[in-house]
């Protein structure tokens, strides 16, 4: 199966809206990615033709919830999909039954909680009033964005500039943390409220329209989608 290249923001809503997943780079079988459908050339230039920053805006504008949800990989979830995503990946108790369970980390029941206090918190100043500015605590910070991101818990809702520079400095805007309730809601996405099983029939019926075989069943062991 064949994709069309992309070569602007637009084509970019398109493609995400129409086929629903899209890593950031390859990690299905048969399937495309971001950085498979642009030109190289294109990437980290800082123009309207970066990839890099589109996928930051999809996730601003609403159009994709953006994290690292399957295999410690970034992928873009269309806001139809994102629901179905959500219920399959989501556990259906609250962050501290989860943690009192043995299923998070201290480290990540903590980070967890700083996002749900400041939605849309800068990553430089969640690594820090987690206290884990240390350079030898970035792994454990890391860790913990993971865990919370492969639960769906939390999603990068953007980046934010570095404030406070001095004139002529310059820094790597940082990813931006929002809950994932709170990032459906701000932008009207209503959650999936069926089981588990409707979830992945309603996911499965959909991916079955662009996706080869191939792909069908890369993506059903990854995201745990039985019966394709």
């Amino acid at each position: 199966m064949t994709y069309e290249a992309v070569i602007t923001y637009e084509e970019a809503v398109q493609r995400i809206q129409s086929i629903g997943l899209l890593p950031l780079a390859p990690l299905f079988a048969e399937y495309p990615s971001l950085s498979s459908l642009t030109p190289k050339e294109h990437w980290h230039k800082d123009d309207e033709f970066d990839p890099w920053l589109w996928r930051s805006r999809l996730a601003e504008e609403g159009i994709a919830a953006y994290g690292k949800f399957v295999k410690k990989k970034a992928l873009l979830v269309s806001s139809e999909y994102f629901p179905w995503v959500h219920r399959l990946l989501a556990d259906s108790r609250t962050i501290k039954e989860q943690y009192e369970a043995g299923l998070l980390s201290r480290e990540a029941f903590k980070l967890h909680a700083l996002v749900a206090e400041q939605e849309g918190i800068d990553g430089r100043a969640l690594r820090s009033q987690a206290g884990f500015g240390a350079k030898e605590d970035k792994k454990t910070f890391d860790r913990g964005l993971l865990d919370l991101q492969g639960c769906a818990a939390i999603v990068i809702s953007g980046t934010k500039e570095k404030e406070g520079l001095a004139e002529g400095k310059v820094a790597w805007n940082s990813s931006a943390y929002e809950t994932a309730d709170h990032w459906m809601q701000r932008h009207d996405i209503k959650p999936f409220e069926g089981s588990i099983e409707e979830a992945r029939e309603l996911l499965t019926a959909q991916l079955q329209q662009h996706a080869s075989p191939a792909a069908l069943s890369s993506i059903s062991k990854t995201l745990d989608i039985r019966g394709i």
